[in-house]
């Protein structure tokens, strides 16, 4: 791909690296189109079991790129072409977790892109914050639903209107971040946790698991309706031959060796 997007897949892991580390990493449309693309392509392909983003250099996404002059926050023309949410699909929509290792400042569209990821890792000392408000637009990728379903709606509030900046060691408390740790130990962090779903978690239960905890927020389920859900993808993978493989290696004390192909026995859930 594009340097400014780099992709590299190892040992079940997808990593995508935000790579323009001379400008801070700085969102571009071209950026946002190759991140697209890379998320549709983990998520067709069956060795890539979990996905990494993260940034090059000491940030992860300065926020939308003013380099040279250049304003994003134009007036959008009249070809319906502008879109508040480029990154498509989200990463939430994926069937892969996805773990955002923000590995330093994330502002603007850098945090909101992060938002969008199933869990979180910060610098605890890096600058964080939905700063459009500041910039005479508004908060973008979905973050007027993704942080108030993330945190609760007063933390949203005062992210989106205030528009303030905050260190990660506040985000993780918050509960905009899973965990804050020193900037060198969370791309380490993360891949970690990358590595360990690659190898101990069964691919269609880990897309199952992943679609009906977002689509239950996307939809407001009822708690019954989610446990309806529950039961229907019960059935769906009790007996199969992973869940007697899960089971197996567990009393061998071995990895699993998982056989299913989400991409090719992928089934939306009853609801969708």
């Amino acid at each position: 791909m594009s340097p400014d997007v780099l992709v590299e897949v190892s040992a079940g892991v997808a990593v995508l690296t935000l790579n323009r580390p001379e400008h801070l990493n700085a969102y571009t449309a071209e950026m946002g189109a190759l991140l697209s693309r890379a998320y549709r392509n983990c998520d067709e392909d069956d060795d890539v079991r979990a996905i990494v983003l993260t940034g090059a250099g000491r940030a992860f996404c300065a926020g939308a790129d003013f380099s040279d002059g250049a304003t994003p926050f134009d007036a959008p023309g009249d070809d319906g072409a502008f879109s508040a949410s480029p990154i498509d699909p989200a990463a939430f929509e994926l069937c892969k977790p996805v773990i955002a290792a923000l590995n330093g400042h994330a502002v603007g569209i850098g945090l909101t892109i992060a938002l969008q990821a199933d869990i979180r890792v910060v610098a605890d000392d890096a600058k964080y914050g939905v700063v459009q408000v500041r910039r005479g637009v508004i908060g973008d990728c979905m973050s007027h639903w993704t942080l108030t379903h993330l945190t609760n709606l007063g933390v949203a509030a005062e992210v989106l209107l205030t528009g303030r900046t905050f260190t990660g060691s506040e985000a993780a408390a918050l509960g905009i971040a899973n965990r804050a740790m020193p900037a060198d130990q969370v791309l380490e962090h993360a891949l970690e946790m990358a590595r360990d779903i690659a190898v101990n978690v069964a691919p269609m239960s880990a897309a199952l698991s992943k679609r009906l905890l977002w689509d239950s927020a996307i939809h407001n389920y009822s708690p019954r309706q989610v446990a309806s859900l529950e039961t229907q993808l019960h059935r769906r993978v009790m007996g199969t031959p992973d869940a007697a493989e899960g089971v197996a290696a567990f009393f061998d004390k071995r990895p699993p060796r998982f056989s299913a192909s989400v991409s090719s026995e992928w089934t939306a859930l009853p609801a969708d």
